[in-house]
């Protein structure tokens, strides 16, 4: 199977792994110092083809991803679950670990993200569903970004990616109701 976006990661190792997974072509950022080259690369590509953002599942991860949204808007992103990510000895998280599988089904589940944002979810909602502060509220905004396939992210992003992915509350409302049967059955 082939994709017609170039998909943006990390490094080689990113790359080697999509490669395993699936046709495609790519762009690596060396890290989160993103030279301004290489966020001319990721316009061109934008441009001619489109653009599947897809770092790591962490800090770093995030900040380029941030990076490349705000520098050249209208790219998708993909998300890859930190259990998913996590390399077997359980020291690393990254794209890189990643089975094939797991990097197919987040590139097919890819969003973009909105310019002009609407808040379908306010932070009241979030505060009501535990989702920020409480016991739980780490635990379920993982399970969350899971289910959304928007990743993990912590109190103060959620509400951003929610938002910026224009999640409506009717998926917020079934994602957050099986986060809860799952705490239940647990």
């Amino acid at each position: 199977m082939k994709i017609k976006e170039i998909v943006v990661v990390e490094g080689k190792d990113d790359t080697v792994a999509i490669k395993r997974a699936i046709d495609a072509d790519t762009i690596e950022t060396n890290g989160s110092a993103i030279s301004e080259e290489t966020i001319e690369r990721i316009r061109l590509a934008q441009k001619i083809r489109g653009v599947i953002v897809f770092t790591d599942p962490d800090y770093p991860g995030e900040k380029i991803r941030k990076i490349i949204a705000e520098s050249v808007p209208g790219c998708k992103h993909a998300f890859v679950k930190k259990t998913d990510a996590r390399h077997q000895s359980g020291k690393g998280i990254g794209v890189e670990h990643a089975s094939p599988e797991a990097i197919r089904t987040a590139l097919k589940d890819a969003y973009v993200m909105k310019e002009e944002i609407n808040e379908l979810i306010t932070k009241e909602d979030l505060l009501t569903a535990g989702l920020i502060g409480g016991k739980n509220a780490k635990q379920r905004r993982e399970r969350l970004g899971n289910l959304l396939k928007i990743g993990y992210t912590n109190g103060k992003q959620l509400h951003k990616r929610l938002m910026a992915f224009q999640i409506s509350k009717e998926a917020f409302a079934s994602a957050w109701k099986q986060v809860i049967q799952e705490e239940q059955d647990g």
